[in-house]
């Protein structure tokens, strides 16, 4: 079943309450932090892979912020519904989710995006998560 909200996500179990978890989550706002530092100069060769990483830094804070809120959530799409329905963020719900899309297309299907593309992805990756530390801030 391809859910379409987080109340689903939560009916079919791809979503479930666990106690909060902050130990779990400042570990991996920790990685998210090192896998950006670690990230290189983008190209046209590379720009892709580097996107792929701050993409991963996005779920790695997006898992975070779940795990803060006491839920252990397993899958990309389930995310993005976090966001959307559980936080209140249909801002940051679109962006995700033209990421993930983004993301999905390049790991599935073998669609490399174009140079602009590309950057522009990174560049939304950055705005998302420095959206997302102002939550875990809080």
């Amino acid at each position: 079943m391809k859910e379409s909200s987080w109340k689903e996500c939560i009916e079919s179990g791809n979503s479930r309450t666990i106690t909060p978890d902050i130990l779990r989550a400042e570990s991996l706002i920790e990685v998210s932090a090192d896998r950006i530092k670690s990230a290189s100069a983008i190209n046209g060769k590379n720009c892709n892979f580097v996107f792929e990483d701050y993409y991963t830094s996005t779920l790695e804070l997006i898992q975070a912020l779940a795990l803060i809120n006491g839920f252990k959530v397993s899958n990309h799409l389930c995310l993005g519904f976090f966001l959307r329905d559980f936080l209140k963020r249909e801002d940051l719900f679109r962006i995700f989710d033209d990421l993930r899309y983004k993301r999905n297309m390049l790991t599935y299907y073998g669609k490399r995006m174009e140079f602009e593309v590309c950057r522009e992805a990174i560049n939304k990756c950055k705005d998302l998560i420095k959206k997302l530390k102002e939550l875990l801030k809080r």
